[in-house]
């Protein structure tokens, strides 16, 4: 008996049977060949997807005119040397018994924004619904003749995607592409029929596009469209508008898929890509107003991952599908581990955005929390073990505790040391967080898997060059971490002066007014816990920018928070000196009632370094190098245990 009987009940779509009601949303890939096409380690990641019991996996960001719809790095459906690696996917894909699908999109005004040219050197290079300036660019308004060749382009890419081996397309008209921007009442106000106040002219061109690609692969063949439900800010559409534009298609397509925001907005980026400060399934309200009004399934997207929720979702009949994109990421198994009711099992995404902050700034998909993800190709071929050895990992926090597991499923004998009375490191003293939360459940599913997998834990034990010699180990891995830094400023070892890993575990000792010094990710975000609780945060940063830690998607949702909660953010501002009363930066007062240090950390090599000789085989790993962040601690750690 199936503990979730509703999300796997399959569902039907123009002649498709799909085998549960759990897609995977599209994300797109940029690492391509030098001539655009794709490589083998494209298809291995959507077919990982497929694997794990996604009923649909859909290739993400597929332009269907890449002369004049194409920002950067993107699939190409209108030439013909991409068949091959497109072929590759879908065939991968379906093989897994999953139908394989593509994105259609056209940027519109957000075109060939990388060109560089600008002024009237730019001129013809993007095209919209209006005439306008993008980006110190000008973008010209469709004519009637380009307005007929996107319709055909669509029909075309995706007749060519048919071709490749998909069973499905999906034609992106939200998040600010081209057909949200006829879409949109504030940016169409064109005085033709493809324009202006009435929704029906607005809305003409995504439903020839509709006709026209229906009439391209024909009958049997699902036609899916993403629109915005609502773009959730001051001047764009809200859910009412939402629900007419779902009306005008309705009907034209064989399931609407409801999303929220719009990608050119900041302050909505991570409301379309729900942040760790929202709930799970958040943007669901709006699939599920939208489904009062059509006769053709909706579905969901935005922080799934929950099967109780998806579970009611569906039950209930306030959506036929829900797809879920990070959320198959951290655990590209999630769906067959809800099958098989192992909820518990599944590693549940932190929506940390560090996956897409990867993708913008290198062309690279990583999950923090899962390192096979964008190494899938790597990971189908176990690496053997020639020799069982007795592994010794110092150190407990997230780099440990991974390369400790690892290690351990391949067969080592394992032994783990902390030196506290708990696992995981310096994060745990974010435990009371609430958008922390999951963080903490993932450090509890990590300490449960070690003890599963037969680690041999010791908590309270610091390993020592002696302590390490007597265990005769044949591997040792030193994950030794680092310490918060204390910063040399006169006054710092005042009574009202804290640490942030302190701050953090008695926010209870922290007074009204508070002052943190340090705004990269640890200040930020302790600032934001506090305000939470009530105090009145000011940050104090001596450099000219905040520091997001390479993780530039989580920051614009820091952002909202810190402009939600009031927090000032004083850059270019030295601390000079700590009193009763406050800081002193600046030759100005801060006043505060508790001044808190986050300023950075320190890394316990020597700690490490002392064990170098104690083995046959030694590794430093994680913070006791150079301390960066929980994906590059996990795929260090995993890839070094891997290597054993």
């Amino acid at each position: 008996m199936l503990k979730y009987p509703h999300i796997f009940e399959p569902i039907e779509l123009a002649g498709t049977i799909f085998r549960n009601r759990i897609f995977a949303a599209p994300t797109g890939w940029m690492d391509e060949y030098a001539d655009g096409t794709l490589p083998p380690e494209a298809a291995s990641y959507y077919a990982r997807k497929a694997r794990g019991g996604a009923a649909a996996v859909t290739l993400g960001e597929c332009q269907v005119d890449t002369d004049y719809g194409i920002p950067s790095h993107q699939i190409k459906l209108d030439d013909p040397f991409h068949l091959n690696g497109l072929a590759r996917c879908a065939d991968e894909i379906r093989r897994y018994g999953a139908v394989a699908s593509v994105e259609l999109q056209h940027a519109g005004m957000y075109s060939n924004r990388n060109s560089g040219l600008t002024g009237e050197a730019s001129r013809g290079l993007a095209f919209g619904p209006v005439e306008c300036e993008e980006s110190g660019r000008i973008v010209l308004a469709m004519d009637e003749a380009r307005i007929e060749r996107t319709i055909r382009k669509y029909g075309q890419a995706a007749a060519f995607a048919k071709r490749c081996g998909f069973g499905m397309v999906t034609v992106h008209a939200g998040h600010g592409w081209l057909l949200s921007q006829f879409l949109s009442p504030t940016l169409n106000t064109r005085k033709d029929r493809w324009g202006g106040p009435d929704i029906e002219n607005r809305a003409r061109i995504v439903v020839a596009i509709l006709d026209s690609i229906r009439k391209a692969v024909g009958p049997k063949f699902p036609i899916e469209v993403r629109i915005s439900g609502s773009e959730c800010y001051a001047g764009g559409y809200d859910i009412e508008e939402g629900i007419r534009i779902a009306k005008q298609i309705d009907g034209h397509c064989d399931l609407i898929h409801v999303s929220a925001g719009s990608h050119e907005v900041s302050e909505v980026f991570t409301v379309t890509h729900p942040s760790m400060f929202l709930a799970d399934g958040c943007n669901a309200v709006y699939a599920e107003a939208i489904k009062k009004h059509v006769s053709t399934p909706v579905a969901t997207v935005g922080a799934h991952g929950n099967p109780e929720i998806m579970e009611e979702l569906v039950a209930s009949g306030k959506v036929d599908v829900v797809e879920i994109a990070r959320g198959l990421m951290a655990d590209p198994d999630l769906v067959n581990k809800i099958r098989a009711g192992e909820d518990g099992e599944v590693r549940k995404c932190m929506r940390c955005l560090a996956c897409f902050s990867g993708l913008l700034h290198t062309g690279q998909f990583h999950c923090a929390i899962n390192p096979e993800i964008g190494r899938e190709k790597e990971y189908a071929v176990p690496v053997p073990v020639k020799k069982v050895k007795t592994v010794l990992v110092a150190g407990g926090g997230v780099g440990g505790m991974q390369a400790a597991l690892t290690a351990a499923e391949r067969g080592h004998k394992v032994i783990l040391c902390e030196k506290t009375g708990e696992l995981g490191g310096t994060l745990r003293c974010e435990r009371s967080v609430p958008f922390k939360a999951k963080l903490d459940e993932y450090l509890n599913q990590q300490a449960f898997r070690l003890a599963r997998a037969g680690v041999d834990i010791r908590l309270n034990t610091e390993v020592t060059p002696a302590a390490a010699e007597a265990l005769k180990p044949d591997v040792i891995i030193a994950a030794t971490g680092a310490r918060p830094v204390k910063p040399p400023i006169p006054g710092i070892d005042g009574s009202n002066v804290l640490a942030a890993e302190y701050a953090y575990t008695h926010p209870e000792e922290c007074g009204d007014k508070v002052v943190i010094l340090g705004a990269g990710l640890v200040g930020i975000e302790l600032g934001i816990y506090l305000s939470m609780l009530g105090k009145k945060v000011e940050l104090v940063e001596m450099l000219d920018h905040v520091s997001d830690g390479g993780n530039n998607l989580h920051m614009k949702a820091l952002d909202v928070e810190i402009a939600k909660y009031g927090i000032g953010v004083n850059l270019s501002t030295r601390a000079e000196e700590i009193t009763a009363e406050g800081v002193i930066g600046n030759g100005r007062l801060f006043p505060a009632d508790t001044v808190i240090y986050a300023v950075g950390q320190k890394p316990q090599r020597e700690a490490a370094a002392a064990l170098y000789a104690c083995a046959p085989e030694f590794y430093l790993l994680g913070d006791c190098v150079s301390p960066a962040n929980i994906m590059s601690a996990t795929s260090a750690a995993d890839t070094v245990a891997r290597a054993i």
